[in-house]
């Protein structure tokens, strides 16, 4: 039989792997290592510490101004000025716009007129009045025409005072020429120039303007979290601490107070819609900005905690290995209320004092030996250190 080159190498590459199989095999014979007994498995444990621990309720918020406002004209006519920058912070009260005033005040005037007009005809009135009354007594006027301009006067009072109504109007309709910021806020783009026709019945208006100091956020939160809402309302009556946080949840926004929930359950999701109140002094939120929004609904006094890297997963749920005095592995199921900041609150499955394994879990099976140092590079107990010093 013909062998080939490429027969050859395979037979060589195949002598040399069962030599280096065969060494490998002698030399862990020689230095006394055989399959199934390691030694014990170094881990990193830290001990199960009690403290406070805030409970918060996650949303997503949207924020809105605390008032917001279609800048409209109110009366007719040409825009003399607008005065304002776009995106300015104003004061109520500030000038927002100008309309040519000249008709109304022509209006206005008229009315002062007509009201002069008619006092002095009423003026006039009284004093026939006057002189009727004296000479009634005498049967020089008789009791009807007295009572006529008795009717007289009374018609020219109620003259004066339709003059003066309609002064009163005139100076309102002569106000609106002159249009202000109904509140403090940003402005925001400008919707007509000047020398344009505006009218009470435009649907863009000139401006809007919303208040941002302070501020709003709207959010959701599942309908299980109202028993909780209404106990942390109950004994806060102040309001409940809201923050709002980046939509990657790496900075804090601002924090606030919980000023309103809905009085009904949104049927069709399941949640509850709640509002909350910002100072937003920094101008760190804008309506229309997406955040998400955490609700400190209470404090757990006292409670047990972890880092949260010594919690797994299996089958049948949460578990920890717990470093047990005899320096072996426990395997502990718990549950687990809350994971933040790098912290997972414990309800059950571990005692305060108690050693959790954070770091080498993954090579624990229950009951593994183990050896093992504190969290930090601390030993964590007297029979870790001594573990730790056996092993050198």
């Amino acid at each position: 039989m013909r062998i080939t080159l490429k027969s050859a190498l395979i037979f060589l590459f195949a002598a040399l792997v069962v030599s280096g199989c065969k060494h490998k095999s002698e030399h862990d014979s020689a230095h006394g290592h055989k399959d199934g007994e390691d030694g014990p498995v170094p881990v990193t444990v830290t001990e199960v510490k009690r403290q406070d621990v805030p409970i918060y309720l996650d949303g997503l918020g949207t924020v809105q101004a605390f008032n917001a406002a279609t800048v409209r004209a109110q009366i007719s006519g040409r825009l003399l000025a607008v005065p304002f920058k776009e995106g300015d912070e104003v004061r109520a009260g500030d000038l927002i716009a100008r309309v040519d005033p000249r008709t109304y005040q022509a209006t206005l005037d008229q009315a002062l007129a007509k009201k002069a007009q008619d006092q002095a005809q009423l003026a006039g009135a009284r004093l026939d009045l006057k002189r009727y009354l004296d000479l009634v007594p005498d049967g020089y006027v008789s009791q009807q025409q007295a009572d006529q301009q008795q009717a007289l006067v009374a018609q020219y009072e109620a003259a004066v005072q339709a003059d003066e109504a309609a002064i009163e109007n005139d100076r309102v309709q002569l106000s609106y020429c002159t249009i202000t910021a109904p509140f403090s806020g940003v402005l925001g783009i400008r919707q007509v120039d000047t020398g344009n026709l505006v009218s009470a019945s435009d649907q863009t208006g000139i401006v809007v303007i919303t208040q941002i100091k302070p501020i709003t956020v709207m959010f959701t939160l599942p309908e299980q979290s109202l028993a909780a809402i209404r106990d942390g309302t109950d004994m806060d009556p102040q309001g409940m601490v809201v923050i709002a946080v980046d939509r990657g949840n790496q900075a804090e926004l601002a924090r606030g107070q919980l000023s309103a929930f809905d009085n009904q359950i949104d049927q069709a999701t399941g949640t509850i819609k709640l509002k909350a109140a910002f100072p937003n002094t920094d101008k760190k939120l804008w309506p229309g900005q997406f955040v998400n929004v955490r609700l400190l609904a209470s404090t757990r006094k006292d409670g047990l905690v972890i880092p949260a890297q010594a919690v797994q997963r299996g089958p049948s749920g949460t578990f920890v290995y717990v470093a047990k005095a005899d320096q072996t592995a426990e395997m502990r199921p718990l549950t687990v209320a809350q994971t933040e900041d790098g912290l997972a609150l414990v309800d059950q499955g571990l005692q305060a004092g108690e050693r959790v394994v954070v770091d080498g879990q993954y090579r624990l099976e229950p009951g593994s030996k183990i050896r093992g140092a504190g969290a930090g590079g601390k030993t964590g107990s007297a029979e870790a250190s001594a573990a730790v010093g056996a092993a050198k």
